[in-house]
């Protein structure tokens, strides 16, 4: 009788256990974020710490490949239950086609959000917001510091002085900037650094909003020829060196600023832990300075999910102030949820110049709602005239009319 009263105890347990298990949700999660895994494992270890009943796994592809690979997962019915999401333009079409899910009723937190960064979330088409936006960039000149106060360098306060600097770099024997040619998208960042100040800054971007200016306007093409300006100053054979080449030039010293975004902090940290960082606007002749900001992206719903309740949870755990905060201290970046400080005091001065000085950027913003979109064309033109086989004059004539295909310029 005991052994069958012990039989009879093992089965109920292993009965209990399956019930467990079948109780327990498991989610999938898929990003670009190749370089964050440990960081994107360690936030799903404590959102699972409070929620022991839903595993997450997190899941990224190559960040050129991920796009195609999430948008022909999401229109056959299939795909992760949560979705990193694209920012303004990348987010639309997925949400026109009725594949994520609104989260206004879903998400309280998303109320607090500053509307002009939940913009990057919006369909434009219905007005609703399908994504909890997770990160806030900025892009200006990261400099090390140890080159610097090894040559007697300060920041400079105007254009002049940039360029002066960067000769006295090159002429230490090592690169001026880090910033290559090869990944074109690393051609708009560098747009993104050193035109603002040269095409107007606020002002201008409003002028484009409205379709008042164009991109053959006098100060554009200006924007465009600092950039021309820059390339002696460019990592040697610029046209050869790719995004991950960049960031190594920098960070192991081999060049002594890098124009690029807030997001290479992380990357920085963990490839040269005792880097000295600092950063600077780049100033045009006048010394006027504006700061590149956007929204980097955005964590959505599959609307074709199976887990709808467990998802609601973990983007609600995604849009909190304990997430951001978190978020922000492990990959030093600036987290979109309100009300989170940035510990790193490199970070913070980023995000108070984005505060003062912010001017939205200007292709991903405004001009990657269609096809070709700004950003591509822009991508490609500066290609070719860095490689000396186009004009500014005619870069500018290329992407006014490739725009113009689509956008409403008055």
């Amino acid at each position: 009788m005991k052994s069958i009263g012990g039989k009879r105890l093992v089965a109920a347990l292993l009965v209990l256990a399956l019930l467990g298990v079948a109780a327990a949700q498991s989610l999938t999660f898929w990003s670009w974020r190749t370089e964050d895994v440990d960081a994107y494992n360690g936030f799903i270890a404590a959102f699972h710490k409070d929620h022991p009943g839903i595993d997450v796994t997190f899941t990224p592809y190559k960040n050129t490949e991920y796009n195609t690979i999430l948008s022909t997962a999401l229109q056959g019915g299939g795909g992760p239950d949560i979705v990193h999401l694209r920012a303004y333009g990348g987010m639309e079409p997925l949400a026109q086609a009725g594949l994520l899910v609104p989260l206004g009723d879903k998400v309280p937190a998303l109320k607090d959000f500053d509307p002009n960064v939940l913009k990057a979330a919006t369909n434009r088409a219905d007005g609703k917001v399908y994504g909890v936006p997770f990160a806030l960039q900025t892009i200006q000149v990261l400099y090390n510091k140890d080159v610097f106060a090894k040559l007697g360098l300060s920041e400079p306060k105007t254009w002049q002085e940039f360029l002066d600097v960067a000769q006295k770099i090159k002429a230490s024997g090592i690169d001026a900037l880090a910033n290559g040619s090869k990944d074109p998208w690393t051609v708009e960042t560098l747009f993104g650094g050193v035109a603002p100040a040269f095409y107007g800054c606020n002002a201008f971007y409003d002028k484009m909003a409205a379709g008042t200016a164009t991109f053959e306007d006098p100060a554009f093409k200006t924007a465009l020829q600092r950039m021309v300006d820059l390339e002696p100053y460019l990592a040697s054979n610029y046209q050869g060196v790719a995004y991950s080449d960049m960031q190594s030039l920098f960070a192991y010293g081999q060049a002594g600023m890098l124009i690029g975004g807030s997001y290479e902090l992380g990357t920085l940290a963990q490839l040269a832990p005792n880097f000295h960082v600092g950063s600077f606007l780049i100033p045009n002749d006048q010394g006027k300075t504006c700061e590149t900001f956007y929204v980097d992206g955005s964590y959505g719903i599959n609307a074709a999910s199976k887990n709808q309740d467990a998802d609601v949870q973990f983007i609600n755990f995604l849009a909190s102030k304990a997430y951001g905060q978190m978020f922000t201290d492990t990959l030093k970046q600036i987290s979109a949820v309100p009300g989170v400080v940035p510990t790193d005091p490199v970070l913070a001065q980023m995000a108070n110049r984005m505060h003062s000085e912010g001017t939205p950027y200007l292709m991903l913003t405004l001009f990657r709602y269609g096809q070709p979109s700004g950003s591509t064309l822009l991508q490609n033109e500066m290609q070719a005239v860095l490689a000396g086989s186009e004009t500014v004059d005619q870069a500018a004539a290329n992407i006014q009319r490739g725009v113009a295909t689509w956008y409403k310029f008055q």
